[in-house]
């Protein structure tokens, strides 16, 4: 079963990228998955479960690399909440997206950045505590960024409940990353079983969203122009470029520009086509650049990594060569 699901783990863009073609091709197959659980959205349930799993894998630890490292991880707080969600707006504009698809693509651009983020990163070689700590700043802080964020874009034009998508935010982020930490510093056995299956299920939950919000939508997603998915991958790779540059900017170290690069390009886009779905309901299309996105970004970041570890890394990177000498000194052990 561990291998069942690390493999699941591993493989999850093209899974997501699986469920989002049965999404278009049996649409009636997924329509559950927008239903509710005793009066409780499955959706949000589902996003729960994925938010949980997130808590398991963070620390007070991540928390405390904010106080050692408060300029890198700040500068990344403020890249993840201006260079994406204005970016979400100025691509609205230049595409003049109607305002069901201007609204699932600036709620991709306000959410926080997710874990995917994390493990490529990792993948990347980049700087990894950094990435973790951005992300896990980022996701405390999206009750109140997110909302107003997407008040101030879209507030103008389409009525919505900034104070509900608050409240929102706290049961379906926070209140299970809180969860997942207690269970991690109270049963930490506990815990370290859960790992070894948790990345799978969370990784079937966002193909589950992803199916049922593109099959609700796969009428409208057809007779579309299909210029969404242009400004989906415009929005993520724009991302990774503006993120890196601004590390450069700042004088970041290469470990640390690859970390804010890919932090700033990926976001939590499961989380964004749930507030779709959950505020903006009488506008169905308004979940379809999350559900893109989600698999769009995982498929994009492993492409990412594979040039970092295989090209950029070795020719950008003055640590690099270091880095690959001290490992080949190093002393061996016999066994």
């Amino acid at each position: 079963m561990k291998k069942i699901c690390a493999m699941i783990g591993k493989y999850f863009g093209i899974i997501a990228i699986i469920f989002l073609v049965l999404g278009m091709t049996t649409p009636d197959s997924f329509k559950w998955v927008l239903g509710k659980v005793g009066g409780i959205s499955l959706l949000s349930l589902l996003l729960g479960v994925v938010m949980f799993g997130m808590g398991t894998t963070l620390s007070l630890h991540d928390f405390a690399v904010v106080l050692k490292r408060p300029k890198d991880v700040c500068c990344g707080a403020c890249a993840q909440y201006i260079v994406m969600p204005f970016l979400a707006w100025g691509l609205c504009q230049a595409f003049q997206l109607d305002p069901a698809l201007a609204v699932g693509v600036i709620l991709v651009g306000t959410c926080p950045g997710g874990t995917s983020s994390n493990v490529i990163t990792f993948m990347s070689k980049g700087d990894l505590a950094l990435s973790v700590a951005m992300t896990a700043v980022s996701t405390v802080i999206s009750p109140i960024m997110t909302p107003l964020l997407t008040f101030l874009l879209i507030g103008q034009r389409v009525t919505f409940d900034p104070i509900g998508m608050f409240i929102s935010i706290l049961q379906i982020v926070i209140f299970p990353i809180a969860l997942g930490l207690i269970v991690k510093q109270f049963l930490p056995k506990l815990a370290a079983t859960a790992t070894d299956y948790l990345p799978a299920v969370s990784s079937i939950a966002i193909s589950l969203i992803i199916a049922g919000v593109i099959g609700a939508s796969r009428d409208a997603i057809l007779t579309s122009s299909g210029i969404i998915i242009l400004v989906v991958i415009l929005h993520n790779c724009l991302g990774y470029a503006l993120g890196f540059t601004i590390g450069h900017f700042l004088g970041m170290s290469w470990k640390k520009m690859v970390a804010l690069s890919i932090e700033v390009g990926m976001q939590n886009s499961a989380l964004a086509t749930g507030l779709a779905k959950t505020h903006f309901a009488a506008l169905p299309m308004a979940g379809v650049p999350g559900a893109i996105f989600s698999a769009w970004h995982n498929i994009s970041g492993a492409m990412l990594a594979y040039l970092y570890v295989n090209f950029l890394n070795k020719r950008f990177d003055p640590a690099y060569e270091e880095e690959v000498q001290s490992v080949e000194t190093a002393p061996t052990t016999a066994h």
